[in-house]
């Protein structure tokens, strides 16, 4: 079958790069063309890896770009090494996630010593995406979102600094760190509120920002939406402004049934996310609920 003999191709070649490298440490092997030897064994790996993705081996895969990445590197080719690594990442994602990792974190070590802040950053975020998804540990979530969001803004690429930091923000509030939450909307939106075409995602900034600081304390969120409003006067008429204030109301009126009337409105025209719903959810237990008697 065509699939097989790809791999058995791709073994022969991990073979032949194994002969060379061997036969390349030796005295002899050094007087005669040791270097062209580590130069063919690197191509052997480079293209067992192509075998390999070829027949969907993936972990396979990977450790043939491993291989070649380390080769580059003895090298001194540290931006091949640094690509070989991220092709092993990519392969190690659909087999090994915690080799996939290890495969970024060697090519951010690579960028980083080479000054490439951007590559670095992009891989911070790619690992940030996988503890984020795959992993669904927040907290390492945030630790590489928060280090691409420094690199991107080192390098003046704001735009994907903040959108790493709005990732920031959104596990923090879900892991209860309202204040380093807070701190990141409200820094995002005033730097949004000094261009015409990112005034528009304020308000859900803003929105995002009260429904923290009402998490904590509905008087400081009281506070916080006044000077919101003070900052950006169009975001008095918005529905999520409107939505606060009568949140606010029915939290200090223990209004259990109001509270949750006024969501559910909101909700039937703007639909409400898992973020949404599950600050929401806590904000309302600081209601005392009486059971209905109707």
């Amino acid at each position: 079958m065509a699939d097989g003999s790809n791999e058995q191709k791709a073994l022969a070649l991990i073979a032949e790069a194994e002969k060379k490298l061997n036969s390349s440490k030796t005295f002899l092997g050094s007087l005669f063309g040791g270097s062209s030897k580590l130069e063919d064994a690197l191509e052997c790996y480079q293209r067992a890896g192509n075998l390999f993705k070829m027949d969907k081996k993936w972990g396979s895969a990977g450790s043939a770009y491993i291989e070649a990445a380390l080769l580059h590197g003895k090298s001194g080719n540290r931006h091949d090494a640094a690509t070989n690594y991220v092709d092993a990442s990519h392969c190690f994602k659909k087999s090994d996630l915690n080799e996939a990792v290890k495969a970024l974190l060697k090519a951010i070590e690579i960028y980083t010593d080479m000054g490439r802040f951007t590559m670095a950053a992009k891989q911070h975020q790619s690992i940030a995406e996988m503890y984020e998804t795959e992993f669904v540990d927040f907290d390492k979530a945030i630790y590489h979102y928060q280090q691409a969001a420094d690199y991107y803004r080192g390098e003046e690429s704001n735009a994907s600094a903040n959108k790493c930091l709005l990732k920031v923000a959104q596990y923090s509030a879900q892991l209860e760190n309202y204040s380093k939450a807070i701190e990141i909307y409200e820094e995002i939106s005033k730097s949004s509120l000094e261009s015409a075409m990112l005034k528009y995602s304020v308000k859900e900034y803003f929105f995002r920002a009260t429904l923290c600081h009402m998490c904590v304390d509905v008087l400081a969120a009281s506070r916080a939406l006044e000077r919101y409003i003070e900052m950006y006067p169009a975001f008095q008429d918005s529905r999520e402004c409107k939505l606060l204030k009568v949140l606010m109301d029915h939290v200090e009126e223990q209004n259990s049934d109001g509270f949750t009337e006024a969501v559910k409105d909101y909700d039937s025209i703007s639909r409400l996310d898992q973020w949404y719903t599950t600050m929401l959810l806590r904000i309302k237990k600081q209601v005392n609920e009486t059971p209905d008697l109707c």
